[in-house]
C-alpha cells in the first residue's frame, strides 16, 4: 500500500485461521514488517493481459510496500499456468511484457524483487515430479482451487495440468524457499497444500531434516473491487479499468458504471455494493476514508460520484501511466530485466532441486 492509503490490520493467527486449518498457517503482518529478513515472499500473476484496478488495489500496492520494507520478494509471471484452463491462451509473449510493464510502473524494483517466467526455469517445473509422489489423486481432486478454476473456465473436462495445478503452485513457492504467500482467505487451501508437500518431502525423503520450509499465508486486507457492471472486477468479464487505459478511456468506462437510484451518496458496502465500491476506489486513490469521500459528494448523485472517482483514478495513475509509456519505448530494457531475473530464479531452482535430488539419493557424480 502507498503511504496515503488507509491500512487494514491483518488478524492474528488465532483470529484469522478458519476452522480446521493447520497451526501456524497465518503469518502476522506486524512480525513480517518488524523482521523482514526472516521471510521470502512468492506471489505472482498469470499473463492474460495487462492488470487492472482490482489488481492494483488488491495486490500490487501491497507488494511494493513489502518490497520496500525489505522483505525479499519473488514474483512469478506464470505463463505455463495460462494453459491450465483455456484452449486459447492468447498472445502469451505480449501479455508477459504487459504485466512486466505494469509491475515496474507501479514500483516493483528489479534490484529488490525477482520477476521471472515459469517457462524459463526448468528446475522449478522438474520439482513437480517428486512433489506429485507425495500427493494422492483424491487430495488433488478435492482441492477447492481446482474445483473453482474448473468452474470458472467453463470446461467440463478436468485436464492433467489443471488437476496438478495446486502442486505446481507448491513448486512455485518452494523452489525459492518461499515461506510467505500473500493470499485471500479463499486461497488458504492452496497454501495448506504447499505445507503438506514440504512436510512430506522433509519426512519421507530427507529423514526429517527441513530442506523445504512450510510457508505461511499473509492474509490480504484488500477490498473487493467491483467492475463497472457491479460484479467483481475481472478481465474475463470485461468490466475492468486497466492500469494501461488512458484518462479518456477511464472516464468513458466510469460513466457506464452501475450505481443505484438513491442520489444521496453513502458508504454502505452491504446494502449499496456498487455505489460503495466506487466510493472505496475514489477514497483509496485519493488518500481519504470512504465515509469522508462519500460525504463530500452528498446529495449530488451518481454522476458527481463517477466524476469524483474518475478524477481520483486519473490523478493517481497519471505518473504510473507515464512511466508505463516510457517502459514501452524501451523493449530492450524490459528484456534485460526479465533475463536477469530468470537467471537468478534458475540459480535458486537449481539449488533447491539439487537438495531434493540429494535427499532422494539421485546425485550420481
Amino acid at each position: 500500500m502507498t503511504e496515503n492509503q488507509p491500512q487494514t490490520a491483518v488478524p492474528s493467527p488465532d483470529e484469522a485461521a478458519p476452522e480446521g486449518t493447520q497451526p501456524g498457517l497465518i503469518a502476522r503482518e506486524q512480525d513480517v514488517l518488524a523482521h523482514p529478513e526472516r521471510y521470502r515472499i512468492l506471489t505472482g500473476d498469470r499473463p492474460t493481459g495487462s492488470l487492472h484496478l482490482g489488481h492494483y488495489l488488491g495486490t500490487l500496492q501491497r507488494r511494493v510496500q513489502l518490497q520496500n520494507a525489505g522483505v525479499p520478494t519473488v514474483l512469478v509471471i506464470a505463463d505455463f499456468q495460462v494453459i491450465t484452463d483455456r484452449e486459447d491462451p492468447g498472445d502469451i509473449q505480449r501479455n508477459v511484457f504487459e504485466i512486466l510493464k505494469d509491475y515496474l510502473a507501479c514500483g516493483i524494483d528489479p534490484e529488490k524483487t525477482i520477476t521471472f517466467t515459469h517457462s524459463a526455469v526448468p528446475a522449478l517445473n522438474e520439482l513437480l515430479l517428486p512433489f506429485l509422489s507425495v500427493v494422492s489423486l483424491p487430495e488433488m481432486e478435492r482441492n477447492p482451487t481446482v474445483k473453482s478454476e474448473l468452474a470458472a473456465s467453463g470446461q467440463k473436462t478436468l485436464n492433467g495440468l489443471l488437476l496438478t495445478y495446486p502442486v505446481h503452485q507448491a513448486a512455485d513457492i518452494l523452489f525459492c524457499k518461499g515461506n510467505l504467500v500473500p493470499v485471500g482467505r479463499d486461497q488458504l487451501p492452496h497454501v495448506e497444500q504447499t505445507r503438506v508437500v514440504a512436510r512430506r518431502i522433509n519426512e519421507r525423503y530427507a529423514g526429517g531434516r527441513t530442506i523445504l520450509p512450510e510457508p505461511q499465508a499473509l492474509l490480504s486486507p484488500a477490498p473487493l473491487v467491483l467492475g463497472i457492471d457491479g460484479d467483481k472486477m475481472s478481465k474475463s468479464r470485461n468490466n475492468f479499468i486497466s492500469i494501461s487505459h488512458t484518462a479518456e478511456e477511464t472516464a468513458k468506462l466510469l460513466r457506464r458504471a452501475k450505481t443505484d437510484a438513491d442520489r444521496h451518496i453513502t458508504y454502505e458496502p452491504e446494502t449499496r455494493p456498487e455505489v460503495s465500491s466506487l466510493v472505496l476506489i475514489g477514497a483509496l486513490l485519493s488518500g481519504q476514508e470512504p465515509e469522508d469521500f462519500a460525504a463530500a459528494i452528498g446529495d449530488r448523485g451518481g454522476k458527481a460520484l463517477k466524476d469524483a472517482v474518475t478524477e481520483a483514478v486519473n490523478e493517481h495513475l497519471a505518473p504510473i501511466r507515464a512511466r508505463r509509456l516510457e517502459l514501452a519505448e524501451d523493449p530492450g530494457y524490459l528484456q534485460q530485466v526479465l533475463r536477469t531475473a530468470n537467471e537468478k530464479a534458475n540459480a535458486m531452482a537449481d539449488a533447491t532441486l539439487t537438495e531434493v535430488k540429494d535427499a532422494l539419493g539421485m546425485i550420481y557424480y
